[in-house]
């Protein structure tokens, strides 16, 4: 129970159909700096509403300190893969390391049947064992942050709200008397509680807030950054710098302070690496067709799943521009949701071996 309307929900409607319900609260981070503010996530007023609402619930309520834990295992991972160039998921991470990994384990050691969550995702039982498909609710799919889930994980996992559109959600809410029905969504990144990501990169990682040169990819200078940590792949406003033609960050190298940029079609590519796949039922064979999400808010895109060698990739039918070194690319079956990896490897064909540096444009 994260203090928000959809996990009191989910408790709520397995309280309802009899289960014995435990809410569970997992502190994340700090919070004294989150105490009162709009969409915030387990921390500050969330933990109170959490608590309200099992208490209207009728169900035993437990706050556990995970502060330390989500430090190394989400804010330190964030942090550090931007300092490398890289975009982080820290909603996967929270799930695959925090809620499916440590807070699962403490569920099978209090004799648990299963662990719910708040998540709209749907459960389906399939005839090799359970299946994780996208959510009836489409503007509300989360399925693209579970894809790390594993079929032991998956096997222990209920998705109440997985069938429920979010405004029935809250008129659950409403009809079970949680005075959070109308509570505002939390936000991407909850750990940040104000100003830009960056700020916090650049507080635990000085060295990603060094400024350095924006480069065009056909080797001319155009401009200075204040840091890598500022600039995600694909990336097109705020930049700084103009050119003949809209520009786009193409990729980040940090070891020479650089940001590349160059016109959206620069980068395009058919083939997109993943590092640590993981699937939530068996492996799909080399060449099945898969559909493609490179990234949360892009659509998803056909392609083939390849393995060889131990090494799995992705390849897709048209190349795509904004490849991102660090998102999760989810790969489906229709609504099933077979896993995925993170995206790895650089994001230039010449692995960011620039022409000779020419002069800087005025």
């Amino acid at each position: 129970m994260s203090g928000g309307v959809d996990s009191a929900v989910a408790a709520g409607l397995l309280a309802e159909a009899g289960h014995e319900v435990v809410g569970v609260t997992l502190q994340l981070y700090d919070h004294g700096t989150a105490t009162g503010r709009k969409g915030a996530c387990c921390a500050g007023r969330d933990i109170a509403d959490a608590r309200e609402a099992a208490e209207r619930l009728g169900i035993a309520h437990y706050v556990l300190d995970f502060e330390e834990r989500f430090r190394a295992a989400v804010i330190d991972d964030f942090v550090d893969s931007y300092a490398e160039g890289r975009t982080p998921v820290p909603c996967v991470r929270c799930n695959q390391r925090i809620k499916f990994g440590d807070l699962l384990a403490i569920a099978l050691d209090l004799g648990a049947e299963a662990l719910a969550t708040g998540h709209y995702a749907l459960r389906v039982d399939g005839p090799a064992g359970p299946e994780l498909h996208k959510a009836a609710d489409v503007a509300k799919d989360q399925s693209y942050f579970l894809f790390a889930t594993t079929p032991e994980q998956l096997a222990f996992l209920r998705f109440p709200l997985g069938g429920l559109t979010k405004a029935e959600t809250r008129a659950h809410a409403r009809r079970l008397g949680l005075p959070l029905a109308d509570k505002a969504e939390s936000q991407d990144i909850c750990f940040v509680p104000k100003g830009h990501y960056s700020d916090l990169v650049a507080r635990l990682r000085p060295d990603a807030a060094e400024p350095g040169d924006i480069v065009h990819v056909d080797g001319r200078t155009l401009g200075r950054h204040q840091g890598v940590a500022r600039y995600t792949v694909g990336q097109r406003r705020g930049l700084g710098v103009a050119d003949r033609e809209p520009l786009y960050v193409q990729a980040l190298d940090p070891a020479r302070r650089r940001v590349v940029v160059g016109p959206r079609a620069a980068g395009a590519r058919t083939r997109i690496d993943l590092a640590d796949p993981s699937w939530t039922g068996p492996p799909p064979p080399d060449g099945q067709p898969v559909e493609v999400r490179h990234r949360y808010n892009e659509p998803a895109v056909a392609g083939r799943v390849r393995r060889e060698a131990g090494d799995t990739w992705v390849e897709l039918t048209l190349p795509q521009p904004g490849i991102a070194p660090g998102q999760a690319c989810v790969l489906y079956a229709g609504t099933r949701l077979l896993g995925g990896g993170w995206i790895a490897g650089p994001t230039l064909p010449h692995q960011l071996d620039l022409p000779p540096r020419a002069e800087a444009v005025t």
